[in-house]
């Protein structure tokens, strides 16, 4: 095993290899119920060159490989459940490119979603990209790798769907480039090309990506995020249609929570305004809370939470704290608007069942096409027996998803195993096909997705 090390070594140098148990401990667990996994290398290259480099060893060796972004996704994805080696993407965090007129730009897919918004903040500040509800330090490739969303979900729909085109190095070693690109004409279209996109969602299991083009979108002069109070959950989906017809907010979410007070049993629905002019804002506001509001307010079944300044976006990392010691996981799903009642009040129970305080979050996708719905479950990292109720209740939850017709966002294995059950059997053989085609020695993020189980 330690010429593996060797070879790894003389990959990338002597200070980005390493088998040694203080470093393989890092990268051994996430911030989530996973238990342990540990890997028996990890590696930062700095270059795709390089990424093939290990990619063509561990093909050789058959040693499975992992690729790791921010590490952010809380559910295992990125732990080597089968060993192998960890290979660490953030030291690829250049900015390749930058088009204005076209509005996008390419990066390396290392790099971290807060470095790409300070770039644009100081240099491009007309243009911004959709931001996941994540840490800073997530990566552009690993919100990818999951189907991630972010503030411009509506009207604009997932991350992955604002994506010009992409690198990506095979399970085999070799490097494909997707969209415009793949045939020399710049960074600017996945279409009209075939679509061969078979690395959005699929958790590093069908390849490494290792650029991509982002698409970029008007960053207004003023935002003003206002919020919508009701009582009723059943008349979320209502409202959140009457904005969405609108047509004239950023960012819709609903969220509720047991803690703080103010929110427990109650809905808070954030609504995103942007505007270059004063004027432009006063007049959304106007038609907001007027005209599509309106029959809401005047029946006072909803009201328009006023308090000083600017109100936050819910932050349901917060949540980490209810139970002291700092830890939390959710289950996402992908679900149509009309189930946020019944997404909140089962939550609420299995929330209730475990003794941990409710958080619910819902972001409305698209132009109400769907909702990314979560259920948060604080633990303490310390007590073993919080963890084990926070573990419970993830799984209820993948239960309850399914049950409910939805699907289940960014799953673990359980999650995993329960959507392949119910999979359509020609589907399901498609994506061990695909799997089979591209890793045909099984060695990219084994355990995940495991079709051919």
């Amino acid at each position: 095993m330690s010429s593996i090390l060797n070879k790894l070594i003389a990959v990338v140098g002597e200070d980005y290899a390493s088998n040694r148990q203080e470093e393989l401990f890092t990268y051994s667990k996430d911030l989530g119920t996973a238990p342990p996994q540990w890997p028996e290398y990890v590696v930062a290259p700095k270059t795709d060159k390089e990424i093939q480099k290990i990619v063509l060893l561990a093909n050789e060796e058959k040693v499975p490989i992992v690729p790791l972004g921010g590490g952010m996704t809380l559910a295992g994805l990125a732990l080597p459940l089968k060993g192998g080696i960890i290979i660490d993407l953030k030291r690829l965090d250049k900015i390749i490119e930058v088009n204005p007129e076209s509005r996008y730009m390419v990066v390396e897919a290392g790099i971290s979603n807060g470095k790409v918004t300070a770039h644009l903040h100081n240099h491009y500040p007309r243009l911004m990209h959709s931001e996941p509800g994540a840490p800073p330090a997530a990566t552009i490739g690993g919100n990818l790798a999951i189907h991630g969303q972010g503030d411009l979900a509506h009207p604009y729909g997932f991350n992955s769907d604002m994506v010009n085109g992409m690198e990506v190095i095979l399970p085999t070693g070799e490097m494909i480039q997707l969209g415009s690109c793949a045939v020399g004409s710049g960074w600017y279209s996945m279409q009209p090309l075939p679509d061969l996109k078979f690395f959005s969602g699929w958790n590093g299991t069908t390849g490494i990506i290792t650029k991509v083009s982002l698409k970029l979108f008007p960053n207004k002069k003023f935002r003003d995020n206002d919020l919508f109070v009701v009582e009723n959950e059943e008349l979320v989906p209502e409202i959140l249609y009457e904005l969405t017809h609108l047509g004239m907010t950023e960012d819709l979410i609903s969220s509720s929570a047991a803690i703080p007070p103010l929110m427990n049993k109650l809905h808070h629905i954030s609504i995103n305004i942007a505007g270059d002019y004063e004027e432009e804002i006063e007049f959304k506001r106007h038609m907001v809370f007027d005209v599509a509001l309106s029959k809401f307010i005047r029946s006072g079944t909803g009201g328009i939470g006023n308090l000083a300044g600017e109100w936050p976006r819910p932050q349901v990392s917060k949540s980490s704290d209810w139970k002291k010691g700092g830890g939390f996981e959710y289950v996402g799903a992908i679900i149509p608007v009309s189930l946020y009642p019944e997404c909140y009040r089962q939550g609420a129970r299995i929330s209730e069942q475990h003794d941990i305080p409710y958080t619910i979050l819902g972001r409305v996708i698209g132009c109400s096409h769907a909702m990314m719905f979560s259920w948060s479950y604080a633990f303490n990292r310390a007590d073993e027996e919080t963890v084990k109720h926070a573990r419970q209740a993830l799984h209820e939850t993948d239960d309850l998803v399914m049950n409910l017709n939805g699907t289940i966002w960014k799953p673990a294995v359980y999650g995993q195993r329960l959507m392949m059950d119910r999979m359509n059997k020609n589907t399901l053989e498609l994506m061990g096909k695909i799997k089979t085609l591209l890793d045909p020695n099984g060695i990219m993020n084994p355990g995940n997705w495991e079709v051919n189980r």
